[in-house]
């Protein structure tokens, strides 16, 4: 080996890549390390692998999630977003290039903040506390209004102006609570609970005022979503503003965009109520007197319908009737006698044509054997030396058979 060998190692490239790999990948900080940063270049691949980078005021680094890895997340960055990474160091041999190989990804601030929300709306709509089918209409004029909010706060006072202005009728029942900071959740279900034990209300606000996530955070309590669906009394969520969304308002029988807003929908106008009455009244009015005058036609109707059913009238028409029956009788009588009168002269004439005399009448003689007393109707059926007796209309005579002559017979048949 020549002393420069010996001086110096030398690799290839692809060497000095596969070394710098092996020290990065056998490192066990770099082996699982978090890194945050702000997100950006995020670019999803086609096949599903999502590359990125992660970079401060003064570095960045590469990063990519694989397609296999990405499809567990819950969340994927966004241009801008700051994020915390999980992942391992190596190099990227191709490239030449060292970047971070991410397995899970999160937000950072009100991301995380935003993510436990995501995550945790995914449970309860599992659950079906999100249904629509389960929540209840509120009730179009309640006679008792529960309110769940600070005593102290401007939305107790919004509320009651409103309903002052537009319900007067209604009872207004407050139930104190805390509706901000950790002890926030526990205070709004104890009040929640109280107004169900209580029972006097019909339906039930909860209400605070707008401000940040971290504010209204309290009103994305597992345990109030839960209290809230448990409740028998309908329940108006009214937190924040109308760009604000919380478990609370998802689970609720209803959402209000705000405090205000919940007071104007839990009951009516009574200016418009009091509209409402005139109306039903004239429509009860005009309804009354129609129903008088069809009332009074009816009768008409009936009185004009007894007449035509009266007794009198009807024995009048069942005279008219049967005399009318009567002569239909004596007709059908008379064409009958006279049918049967014809009937009988021709079944007269009939037999008289019929009748053995009737030959006789007209010159023809009958022939019997006077031996047997057979009837002789053709000469073939007589012989030389018969005796015979001829019948004529007014007497009979007894002769004997002396000669025949059959010509005559067999020529009428031949003929």
């Amino acid at each position: 080996m020549s002393s420069v060998e010996r001086m110096f190692t030398i690799l290839s490239v692809a060497e000095l890549t596969a070394y710098i790999r092996d020290v990065l990948e056998r490192d066990p900080v770099l082996g699982s390390v978090w890194v945050s940063g702000e997100a950006a270049n995020v670019v999803r691949s086609t096949a599903g692998h999502v590359y990125f980078s992660l970079r401060d005021a003064t570095s960045q680094i590469k990063c990519v999630l694989f397609r296999s890895y990405a499809r567990q997340q819950l969340y994927i960055p966004a241009n801008g977003d700051a994020v915390l990474a999980h992942g391992n160091v190596s190099v990227y041999e191709a490239a030449g290039a060292y970047q971070l190989y991410v397995d899970e990804v999160q937000p950072l601030g009100d991301g995380r903040l935003r993510l436990a929300f995501q995550q945790l709306c995914q449970k309860l709509e599992r659950e079906g506390l999100f249904d629509e089918t389960r929540k209840r209409p509120l009730p179009r004029r309640p006679r008792c209004i529960g309110v769940i909010t600070s005593p102290t706060g401007a939305v107790w006072h919004d509320i009651q102006t409103v309903l002052r202005r537009r319900y007067p009728l209604a009872h207004l029942l407050l139930a104190p609570a805390q509706v901000q900071g950790e002890e926030a959740p526990a205070s709004v279900i104890a009040a929640l609970e109280e107004l169900n034990r209580d029972g006097r209300a019909d339906v039930i606000i909860i209400a605070r005022g707008g401000g940040s996530l971290e504010d209204l955070w309290c009103f994305n309590s597992e345990p109030l979503a839960r209290a809230v669906f448990a409740s028998h009394i309908p329940v108006i969520s009214a937190i924040g503003h109308e760009t604000d969304v919380t478990l609370c308002d998802l689970v609720a029988d209803c959402r209000a965009p705000t405090p205000s807003a919940a007071a104007e929908m839990v009951a009516p106008d009574i200016r418009e109520l009091m509209s409402d009455l005139v109306k039903l009244g004239s429509r009860l009015t005009a309804a009354v007197g129609a129903r008088v005058q069809d009332e009074r036609d009816r009768l008409d109707r009936r009185l004009s319908r007894l007449e035509h059913t009266s007794p009198r009238r009807r024995i009048g028409q069942e005279r008219l009737r049967l005399d009318g029956l009567e002569g239909r009788l004596w007709r059908q009588i008379s064409r009958k006698v006279q049918e049967e009168r014809q009937r009988v002269s021709a079944l007269g004439r009939q037999v008289h044509l019929l009748h053995p005399q009737g030959p006789l009448e007209r010159g023809y003689a009958l022939v019997t054997d006077r031996v047997t007393g057979r009837r002789l109707r053709a000469a073939r059926d007589l012989v030389v030396g018969q005796d015979l007796l001829l019948e004529f209309i007014d007497g009979a005579a007894a002769t004997r058979v002396t000669e025949l002559d059959l010509t005559r017979t067999r020529g009428a048949e031949n003929g």
